[in-house]
C-alpha cells in the first residue's frame, strides 16, 4: 500500500459509521469531507481497494461499505450481547451479498452462523412479497428525484445540465425532500444561488443529518440548549453556515 492507501484504510476502519459486522453505510461525500478529498479522489481509491488490494466492497446505491476482513480480526469471540448486537446490526444491511465476503472470514462458528442463517433467509427475497414492496419503494423514489429539479426550475430559474447533475448527487446522498429543504432556506435567506444552496447540504452532511427529521431533531436540540436567539443569516436552527 502507498501511505494514502494506508490512511484510507485506516479511516475505513476507524470512522464512526463502522459496526460491529464490519458492513456500514457511507457516503462518498461524507468520505471526502471527513478526509479533504475530492469526491472523484474517494471514487479512485475506492476503485483501488475494492479491484487491486480487494479488502473493501462498496454497493453505490445503497451506499453500502464492507470491510472484508473485518470478521477475522473482530468477530473470534461470542457471547450473548455480542451475538444480539450482531442480530440486530444483520437486520439493518440492505445489501446481503456484503455479508458473504465477511462470512468467509469468520473465525467464531456461533457469528458465523448468525451471519449464514441471515444471509441465506433473505438472499431471494427479491421473490418474495417483501421484495417486491422494496422494488415498488425503489421506483417511487426515483419517481420523486425529478421533484427538487422541478422545484429548482419553478422557484430559481433556468437550471443547467451540469445544475442537474448535481442535484441528482445530492439525492442520491440524502434525498429529493432534504434538497428541497434546502433550497426552500435559501429562499427563506433570499440567496437566489446553488452555492448558498449547497453549503447548507455540505453543512447537513457534515453534521451527519441526512433526513429532514434529523435536521428537524438537530435545531431541537439547540434551541432547547439556548441557541433560539441565534442570528438567522448565520445558521439555519443551528447549522452553521461558512460565510
Amino acid at each position: 500500500m502507498t501511505p494514502e492507501d494506508k490512511y484510507f484504510y485506516l479511516y475505513l476502519l476507524t470512522n464512526p459509521n463502522t459496526t460491529q459486522i464490519g458492513v456500514y453505510q457511507i457516503t462518498k461525500k461524507k468520505m471526502a469531507f471527513d478526509l479533504g478529498y475530492s469526491t472523484e479522489s474517494i471514487s479512485s481509491l475506492l476503485e483501488r481497494f475494492i479491484n487491486m488490494h480487494k479488502l473493501v466492497k462498496y454497493n453505490e446505491k445503497t451506499r453500502e461499505l464492507a470491510v472484508i476482513h473485518w470478521g477475522k480480526y473482530n468477530l473470534n469471540k461470542a457471547g450473548k450481547p455480542v451475538i444480539d448486537c450482531v442480530k440486530k446490526e444483520l437486520s439493518e444491511v440492505k445489501d446481503k451479498t456484503l455479508l458473504l465476503e465477511i462470512m468467509n472470514h469468520i473465525p467464531n462458528e456461533s457469528i458465523s452462523n448468525e451471519f449464514s442463517r441471515y444471509v441465506h433467509d433473505t438472499c431471494d427475497d427479491t421473490s418474495t412479497i417483501g421484495g417486491q414492496k422494496e422494488k415498488e419503494k425503489e421506483k417511487e423514489k426515483e419517481n420523486n428525484n425529478a421533484d427538487a429539479v422541478v422545484f429548482y426550475q419553478e422557484n430559481f430559474g433556468v437550471i443547467s445540465p451540469f445544475l442537474v447533475e448535481s442535484i441528482g448527487s445530492w439525492e442520491q446522498d440524502l434525498s429529493s425532500e432534504t434538497v428541497i429543504e434546502a433550497m426552500k432556506r435559501a429562499l427563506a435567506q433570499n440567496k437566489r444561488t446553488w452555492s448558498y444552496i449547497e453549503a447548507i447540504l455540505k453543512n447537513w452532511i457534515s453534521l451527519n443529518l441526512k433526513t429532514i427529521n434529523d435536521v428537524l431533531s438537530h435545531e431541537q436540540n439547540r434551541k432547547g440548549g439556548g441557541q433560539a436567539g441565534k442570528d438567522e443569516t448565520s445558521s439555519f436552527g443551528g447549522v452553521e453556515l461558512p460565510f
